[in-house]
């Protein structure tokens, strides 16, 4: 399919690159893409941002069937733009969407579509260090029509963000609270697919742990309320004697694109790497016994989020003394620095614009 583009008739002051924070500033432009039975996916443009006009009754806005992703573009030393693993944030969404019922799209027309924007929007890929330009595909259902059912038409929009870090301190440790009151997902449902409804079902426990104090929500699985899954909108991965160690794809946790390249890398540098079931009351007795090293989670927003502090009823356990564990560091030096087109690229993660 032939791309259309549409510049916009002024363009916006881009934003200083040292004082950015995170989903706050959007570009001059968006891609925009439909479906219809009868013609399947067509007429991909480049258009000049702006609101969706809908209807009331669209679909979206009562059933909620609609899919997301999230990944960057990378502002590189020779001043080009990169991406990191686009091909399988592409073929996750397309996951997303067989859960959703929401038809499948071409991920390779997909990422040149992407592409083109990018090159539309290449200034505003910021240069400053740990910034980016945060990068979010998402399909929403378009019918008007009050009926549960799936609909039968679809809009497929990218648009573009300038970020600095997602956390507001930086690369330090995050303190977590473990509920026992709430759950994010439950096996058999769409707790693997990126879908709205899973972040809106996580916000009242995340709001209960910022009033303890607490970061993130650290999630037990939703059926024995025993084993842990995810942390927040992240992975989350522990090192207990020497054993890096994450929750296994169960139909409920988020496959992450991070928590893969982790995992790649840890065994490509020959450390022992397991993904099994983790109780929460194992994570506990390994800490009491003083086998518990480390604990971060992992994510396109964060990349690697080192954890210090971990509340599970009334226990409260400190790890590596609140500072940043060196396997979480190494982690998140090696991502960055692909990434950023900083060092080689080995496993072929990079993706040039």
């Amino acid at each position: 399919m032939q791309i259309t583009v549409s510049k916009a008739a002024s363009l916006k002051p881009k934003p200083d690159p040292h004082h950015l924070g995170f989903g706050t500033i959007f570009t001059d432009h968006m891609f925009n893409m439909d479906y219809a039975p009868d013609k399947g996916w067509h007429n991909p443009r480049i258009e000049p941002y702006g609101p969706i006009a809908m209807e009331p009754s669209t679909m979206v806005l009562h059933y909620g069937q609609a899919v997301f992703e999230g990944l960057k573009a990378y502002r590189n030393p020779s001043g080009g733009v990169q991406l990191f693993r686009p091909q399988a944030n592409f073929k996750r969404m397309n996951h997303s969407c067989h859960l959703l019922c929401i038809p499948e799209y071409d991920e390779g027309m997909a990422l040149e579509c992407l592409k083109e924007l990018l090159r539309v929007e290449q200034d505003w890929v910021p240069d400053a260090p740990g910034t980016s330009l945060y990068i979010r595909p998402t399909i929403i259902a378009t019918d008007p029509f009050l009926g549960v059912r799936a609909s039968h038409t679809y809009r497929f929009f990218i648009i573009l963000s300038p970020v600095g870090a997602y956390y507001a301190a930086g690369f330090n440790p995050v303190k977590i609270w473990v509920t026992r009151s709430h759950v994010r997902a439950v096996r058999g449902g769409v707790g693997e697919a990126k879908t709205p409804g899973n972040y809106a079902a996580s916000l009242y426990a995340g709001e209960m742990a910022h009033k303890h104090g607490y970061t993130q929500v650290l999630w037990l699985d939703g059926v024995e309320q025993k084993y842990v899954e995810e942390v927040g909108a992240m992975n989350i991965f522990f090192v207990i004697d020497g054993e890096v160690i994450t929750p296994e794809l169960n139909g409920s946790i988020l496959p992450g694109i991070t928590r893969d390249s982790v995992l790649a890398l840890c065994r490509s540098w020959g450390w022992k790497t397991t993904e099994r079931k983790i109780s929460i009351d194992e994570v506990m007795d390994a800490h009491r016994s003083g086998k518990l090293q480390e604990i971060f989670g992992s994510g396109t927003a964060a990349v690697i989020s080192p954890v210090g502090e971990l509340k599970y009823g009334e226990e409260i356990i400190s790890v590596t003394e609140g500072k940043v564990g060196p396997i979480a560091m190494k982690l998140y030096q090696a991502l960055t620095d692909i990434q950023y087109g900083r060092a080689p690229d080995p496993m072929g993660w990079v993706e040039p614009v």
